[in-house]
């Protein structure tokens, strides 16, 4: 007995010695590794006058070494305190500027080696350009011309990029407002380690819905922490000149922008007190105005902490609500004012209305504008006489669109109204091009009678992206141009309206996405980018949109990628890879319908299933999950029986025309497909295994609403419960490999929520492992993490899907 149960012990060790090794970051196959090393393309930007484009050169994946920088977690934000900036931002490694007419490329000269190009863009004349670049050092603002193809310096690396978001502003084209280090702010706070006492909360008994947010302010050391990486004080530099002067007073800013005429800057700012509930956007603000000497002119609002808001998705604070200025006038604010208290159960006619407040701002000439009959989403201007607006609202998914003058508050009149989740009805989004002030307005014709539209143009054949006129005396529209088969062809933008020319983006399954000239009246399309192919390893494989229903006759559909050269007839079912995403619809019409396109070209990124292509999988991604609830129904009231139902569906096209072996069939999903994927485990036996990757598993961790879901845990109790994966650990019969960044900051996947999940698997017999990469956040990007992500999902694939033993 004593040697049976040496053994024994020692076979326990052994296995658990074997499921730990080998130690450190592993590799995945070559093939794999070598699509991930992939070189992305450039990223453009084109300048105002469609002269001149500049090609953005990105770099592959950053190494973990640049991860593990120093870094601070306050009030929702991510800052490195070496640079006094993000930690978690993308930055770009050189730039071309290319002429759009003559074809001709000039490298921007004066670039240090292995620079971090961040922050990029034109002046309103499109004859500058400015960035930033990071080193250890800190952040430094550079400029540079299209006359002289050369950039240089223009401060010192104490730019403060702590708030993120562009940390300047082009004042007219000669002069950049920029956030500085203040030169007097001194060391950093020195941490006490002998608190001053408990730290102590009280609420004020009003019900109010607050998200799962990370991040948060934790002690009175943080506060001091955050207000000194985040206070700013504003330089004006004058790039004619060469000269620099402070601007206005030192604070916590959160923006500075200027007025179309470039007379006025609006500051925003941060001041206490602070909480520990909610993140910085939501502390106290000051928005008030100042002329270019940096006096000041105006207090336009004072809004107090927001820790409280009424329940439901479409729940606003009272008050001055999105000041912004006006881009068709020289000089003045809008905003709007919630009518209902920001409350959305409230019952009133009018939600919210919108209000004018133009310069000198002087008391008592504050303006009322249009009135909204649901929340307000957003304006896009065009001049004195014509403007459209938006209002949505949540519960119903419904969008209005509205053309209106803007000096008469009764003069709006509504052109679409519609679900936003009925892509088919889209139509489009308004076109637009610079005015005399630099600002983007509404494109025109014909004396201010048309707009343009352009869009995806959704369709039951897939997406055909368009270009429509929109005659605003009649409301019709009429086409201009559309894409045709056999490629995916978008427009990025009207270059020429009269002359019919605008730039777009084509592609094709096996050509890579460049940008043209196409003009809609006589056909010529001419390119202006030559990128290569990016994946060769990838041509020749298969991508067909696939389309089913499922059982309860709710149509669905997949794009499904097969190896090169596969034959169904002769080869045999494949393995296969399921990746989703579930979806919440309010009509079953909306659900159905087709997404995507046949005739786009492939696209990878660091999450992406399609790299299995090359180990013999067939893989099936963008599968559709809807989950429907109609009328006064809710979707999550019947999630788990639909979410099985889909997948049931997706099985059995593939399996029944031979594609699928349905023993070895594995799913996957990241964040809410995580969460997707161990309820398919839970619920079903219909895969071998499954992949999930920073994901939430107990819905009582956000109990105030997750996703699409308004009500809180004690609304629906049984809805937290019976979608919550965890409370059914004891029923995942198949193995599952979870992934999860450490550093998580997205709101309810805390790495938590793995670590339980993994541990009530264990605990209860099932077949389970934790993969947890140091310093990542929700999306993944050290080189040294996504290669083992790689690799751990590779070595489980093929040992539970691919070489699966079904036992006869």
């Amino acid at each position: 007995m004593k040697h049976f149960l040496w053994v024994f012990t020692l076979l326990l060790l052994s296995d658990s010695l074997l499921a730990q090794a080998p130690s450190g970051y592993q590799m995945p196959p070559k093939a794999i590794a070598d699509l991930a090393n992939a070189p992305l393309p450039p990223a453009l930007r084109i300048n105002s006058s469609r002269e001149w484009m500049m090609l953005i050169e990105r770099p592959g994946y950053p190494s973990i070494e640049e991860l593990a920088q120093p870094e601070l977690r306050l009030a929702g934000l991510r800052m490195n305190p070496r640079t006094n900036g993000s930690s978690r931002s993308y930055s770009y490694s050189s730039l071309t500027l290319k002429h759009m007419d003559s074809g001709r490329t000039f490298s921007v000269s004066g670039l240090p080696g292995n620079s971090q190009i961040e922050n990029l863009s034109w002046s309103p004349n499109g004859k500058r350009f400015a960035f930033t670049i990071t080193t250890q050092k800190g952040i430094a603002l550079w400029a540079g011309t299209v006359a002289g193809k050369s950039a240089s310096p223009l401060t010192d690396s104490n730019v403060n990029d702590a708030m993120g978001g562009t940390p300047y502003d082009w004042i007219g084209s000669d002069q950049i407002l920029v956030k500085m280090v203040p030169k007097d702010r001194g060391d950093r706070p020195e941490e006490i380690l002998v608190p001053a006492g408990p730290v102590i909360q009280e609420s004020a008994g009003q019900k109010t819905t607050l998200r799962t947010y990370q991040d948060l302010l934790e002690n009175p050391y943080d506060e001091e922490l955050f207000e000194y990486y985040t206070t700013s004080e504003l330089v004006m530099h004058d790039l004619e000149k060469g000269t620099s002067k402070p601007f206005a007073k030192a604070g916590m800013i959160a923006g500075a922008s200027p007025s179309p005429d470039d007379q006025y800057i609006m500051v925003e700012t941060i001041h206490r007190p602070f909480s520990y509930l909610v993140p910085y956007y939501r502390f106290p603000t000051t928005t008030e105005v100042y002329d270019l000497d940096g006096n000041l002119v105006k207090l336009i609002d004072e809004q107090p902490l927001i820790e409280q808001l009424p329940k439901g998705f479409g729940a606003v604070q009272e008050g001055k609500r999105r000041i912004s200025w006006r881009d068709d006038q020289p000089a003045t604010l809008y905003w709007v004012e919630a009518q209902d208290g920001g409350d959305p159960q409230r019952e009133v006619d009018v939600r919210d209305k919108l209000f004018y407040w133009s310069a000198p701002f002087k008391d008592g000439e504050v303006k009322a504008g249009l009135d909204f009959e649901l929340r307000f989403s957003g304006i896009v201007w065009g001049n004195a006489s014509t403007a459209i607006a938006y209002e949505y609202w949540w519960a119903t998914r419904n969008i209005k669109t509205s053309l209106f003058t803007p000096g008469k508050p009764d003069s709006k009149k509504v052109l679409f109204d519609r679900s936003y989740q009925d892509r088919y009805s889209d139509p489009g989004s308004f076109e637009t091009t610079y005015n005399e002030f630099g600002e983007q307005v509404l494109l025109m014709a014909d004396g201010g009678r048309t707009l343009f539209l352009t869009g995806q143009g959704a369709s039951p054949e897939g997406n055909r992206p368009f270009v429509r006129t929109f005659d605003l005396k009649t409301q019709e529209t009429r086409e201009l141009w559309r894409s045709e088969a056999p490629y995916y062809e978008s427009p990025a933008f009207i270059l020429d309206a009269k002359k019919g020319m605008l730039v777009t983006r084509r592609e094709s399954p096996d050509d890579p996405p460049n940008y043209y000239i196409r003009n809609w009246k006589t056909g010529d399309l001419d390119a202006i980018t030559d990128f290569p192919h990016p994946y060769p390893a990838l041509a020749g494989i298969e991508k067909e949109v696939v389309q089913y229903q499922r059982k309860d006759g709710l149509d669905l559909q997949g794009d499904l990628y097969l190896p090169k050269g596969y034959n169904p007839e002769t080869d045999g079912p494949l393995p296969v890879i399921m990746w989703a995403y579930p979806r919440e619809f309010k009509s079953k019409g909306d659900a159905g319908q087709v997404q995507g396109s046949p005739y786009e070209f492939v696209r990878l990124y660091w999450g992406s299933p399609l790299y299995w292509l090359t180990q013999g999988y067939a893989v099936f991604d963008q599968v559709a999950m809807p989950i429907v609830g109609e009328e006064d129904e809710e979707p999550n009231d019947y999630f788990r029986e639909q979410l099985v139902g889909n997948a049931e569906a997706a099985i059995d096209v593939l399996a029944e025309r031979g594609i699928a072996d349905r023993n070895r069939i594995a799913v996957g999903g990241h964040s809410y497909g995580a969460f997707m994927t161990a309820n398919l485990l839970a619920h079903s036996d219909l895969f071998a295994a499954g992949i999930a990757r920073s994901g939430a598993y107990n819905r009582t961790l956000t109990p105030f609403g997750f996703q699409s879901e308004e009500r809180t845990y004690w609304d629906a109790p049984e809805v937290y419960y019976t979608m919550s994966p965890f409370m059914h650990a004891d029923k995942v019969n198949e193995p599952l490999l979870m992934i999860h960044g450490e550093a998580d900051n997205n709101s309810g996947t805390f790495p938590l929520q793995s670590e339980r999940m993994y541990q009530a698997i264990n605990g209860l017999g099932g077949k389970a492992r934790l993969v947890m990469l140091p310093h990542e956040s929700h999306g993944y990007r050290a080189k040294e993490s996504i290669m083992h992500m790689l690799y751990e999902q590779d070595a489980w694939l093929e040992k539970y899907v691919k070489n699966r033993k079904v036992k006869p």
